[in-house]
């Protein structure tokens, strides 16, 4: 059965909020093992920026977690990337440039180990770029004026992030026709289970995320629960 994936729209330790409440929320939908839970992030999106890496690395260590990066900038030749991804319990993937992070997962075949692992179990999340990737279509500022471009594909229909951000992408959400629609403000997660999505939760809360369930239907909020660093789901 595959892990879950959740989507987010914008926050969290990338965009400098340390409560840790996205991060405990994520932790929360690993099993006990009786272990500490294996965190792997990518940042392939933003160039494996130090700053980014080292953000990460603070916060899952000081959650108790056993964090580790995976850098394709530069490449380690001599480390084992599929199983890097099947060891891990969670993958957090960075935000950036969504185009040029599938492009060089693609090149390195990287994208079937992620798959391989999401099937076996691996929880998946991720940021803006991190969000968009793993859905059939997604809202994107990584090419010029912005737009919308195919993904991965694991999930049905088009995601947005940072929908608050930019009144442009409120535009390309409403006039997107293909299959089911998903977007999410700085501050809100959506997690799918089984190609769907199951819950949306928020650490702003003024905002919610909204959905269209499919093509024709209107775009509604989506009912968000208010994070408060201790529920579980």
């Amino acid at each position: 059965m595959s892990g879950a994936v959740v989507a987010i729209g914008g926050g969290g330790f990338l965009m400098e909020d340390t409560r840790g409440l996205q991060e405990r929320y994520l932790l929360s939908l690993l099993p006990q093992r009786g272990r500490a839970p294996r965190v792997l992030y990518l940042g392939t999106a933003s160039g494996d920026g130090e700053r980014a890496q080292l953000r990460f690395l603070k916060l899952f260590l000081a959650l108790g977690c056993d964090a580790s990066t995976l850098p394709f900038f530069p490449y380690e030749m001599k480390r084992d990337y599929a199983q890097a991804v099947r060891d891990a319990d969670l993958v957090y993937v960075g935000g950036g440039n969504t185009v040029a992070m599938l492009a060089v997962w693609r090149e390195f075949g990287f994208e079937r180990a992620l798959h391989a692992a999401w099937q076996a179990g691996t929880v998946l999340a991720g940021i803006s770029a991190g969000a968009n990737c793993w859905f059939e279509r997604y809202v994107t500022d990584s090419v010029p004026g912005g737009g919308v471009r195919e993904g991965l594909g694991w999930l049905p229909g088009t995601f947005c992030p940072h929908l608050d951000s930019e009144p442009w992408r409120q535009a390309l959400v409403e006039a997107e026709t293909h299959g089911p629609v998903h977007a999410a403000p700085d501050g809100v997660m959506v997690r799918f289970e089984g190609g769907r999505a199951v819950e949306a939760v928020t650490s702003r809360p003024d905002l919610a995320a909204l959905q269209r369930p499919a093509a024709g239907a209107p775009l509604s909020p989506l009912p968000t629960r208010v994070l408060d660093g201790a529920t579980r789901p």
